[in-house]
């Protein structure tokens, strides 16, 4: 299982580092413009990152840690970033399913 994820499938208590910025894609306007202004915010490659609230309805917007910086999202914003998740906050955030005892 890979531990980087697009931010926007993130859980409240995870961690990790921006690996990626946007998509890449020059030639969508809109999303050129996005990456910017996540730049300009400090999400850049390197920065360490930590989901700390998600919001009531529909788990949107997210905010987060961002290096010193805290920081708010829409979901459909964070998913122009990539994240490699720590192990310990990947696995928290999926926890196996309990045994029923009868």
């Amino acid at each position: 299982m890979s531990d980087t994820l697009k931010l926007s499938l993130a859980r409240k208590g995870d961690r990790g580092v921006i690996v990626q910025v946007g998509d890449h894609c020059h030639h969508d306007e809109h999303a050129m413009e996005l990456e910017r202004r996540l730049l300009e915010l400090g999400f850049v490659e390197g920065a360490r990152i930590e989901l700390l609230h998600e919001g009531l309805f529909g788990r949107d917007p997210i905010a987060m840690k961002i290096d010193d910086m805290r920081v708010a999202l829409r979901r459909h914003e964070a998913a122009s970033l990539t994240v490699r998740f720590d192990p310990v906050a990947v696995a928290a955030a999926d926890p196996a399913p309990e045994e029923v005892t009868a």
